[in-house]
């Protein structure tokens, strides 16, 4: 072969690879990811959801694409970024959230949804039934409005000498909001507790609330589960301890950071379980025959440390019945 010969050739075949391996990108099926959590801290989130990818056979960049989107409680933002979804035809939309979920089920009517919810998903509209969703959308119910009354009995053993318990949710998450009211104000009647309702959508009015709670002389603090609330934990965990306030939280991430205390979901399992349900669509599952998964993991952690700078003692029952215990 002469050598003009040969330099052309090699240069097709080199001009040839990056077509090869774009047409091979577009091949693979995309995924639009969206959590109502916040970018700071998603990594293990984000991890947790491939690992229950690859549980089914999809390894992201080899023969899946994820588009991962982190609300930090931005709701605002979903109606543009589901319509973005939609127009671009992903293969599956997975949720991890209420309002994202919601809002993809809003969204379309065609492109599976796989979704991680806290409500009731038969009653939010997601969903026909629980053992058969009969529509494009199934999942997890990571069931944190069913903890919520535990959540509160957790917190009225720690405090037993709290009588008026502020409850602060975000009124722009309606869902979670309305449910969180709902629930610990029928818990808070059967134990005993006054509630005093507050509500926040801003790190203002995170403020406010806090103000509010101490001139209002309420003795502790129940904190809704909602998207941007954790990505406030550090404002949170702050005014807290600054204002010698006992709170407690559904995430364990607030109390990572010098948070009282948190019940809830072991939500890594949650997004865990819907990345599962992600592959098993892209299988070629179809969501209105595949169960919702009910969350069986729950966790309750405690920081002793934040628990002695607040003078609180913590029970020997609830230390020993803890998952992990914070020094």
């Amino acid at each position: 072969m002469r050598r003009r010969a040969f330099i052309t050739l090699i240069g097709g075949a080199a001009a040839a690879w990056p077509r090869a391996a774009r047409a091979q990108q577009a091949a693979m099926p995309v995924v639009g990811f969206v959590s109502s959590r916040s970018l700071d801290g998603s990594a293990r989130h984000a991890s947790a959801f491939r690992t229950g990818l690859s549980e089914t056979g999809y390894v992201e960049a080899q023969n899946v694409m994820v588009e991962y989107h982190w609300l930090g409680g931005e709701n605002d933002r979903l109606p543009s970024l589901m319509a973005d979804l939609v127009r671009r035809r992903v293969a599956v939309i997975a949720t991890a959230g209420d309002p994202p979920s919601l809002a993809a089920k809003a969204a379309t009517a065609t492109i599976p949804i796989a979704f991680g919810v806290s409500g009731d998903p038969v009653g939010h509209g997601l969903i026909a039934s629980l053992a058969r969703p009969g529509g494009n959308a199934t999942g997890i119910n990571f069931l944190t409005t069913e903890v919520l009354a535990k959540r509160l009995g957790l917190l009225h053993e720690l405090v037993p000498k709290a009588v008026r318990v502020a409850v602060l949710v975000n009124p722009t998450n309606a869902p979670s909001a309305q449910s969180t009211l709902r629930d610990v104000s029928e818990a808070a009647r059967a134990i005993g507790l006054e509630v005093q309702i507050l509500k926040a959508s801003t790190s203002r009015e995170i403020e406010t609330a806090f103000a509010t709670i101490v001139s209002d002389h309420a003795d502790a603090l129940f904190v809704g589960p909602d998207g941007f609330f954790n990505s406030r934990r550090v404002q949170f965990a702050t005014l807290a301890t600054h204002y010698g306030i006992p709170a407690t939280y559904a995430s364990r991430e607030v109390v990572e950071v010098g948070g009282l205390m948190s019940y809830g979901t072991d939500l890594l399992d949650m997004y865990r379980q819907v990345g599962v349900y992600t592959g098993r669509v892209l299988k070629g599952a179809k969501p209105a025959d595949l169960p919702v998964v009910q969350s069986t993991k729950f966790e309750l952690v405690i920081n002793h440390l934040t628990a002695r700078v607040l003078s609180l003692t913590v029970p020997p029952s609830l230390l020993a019945s803890a998952d992990e215990v914070i020094e």
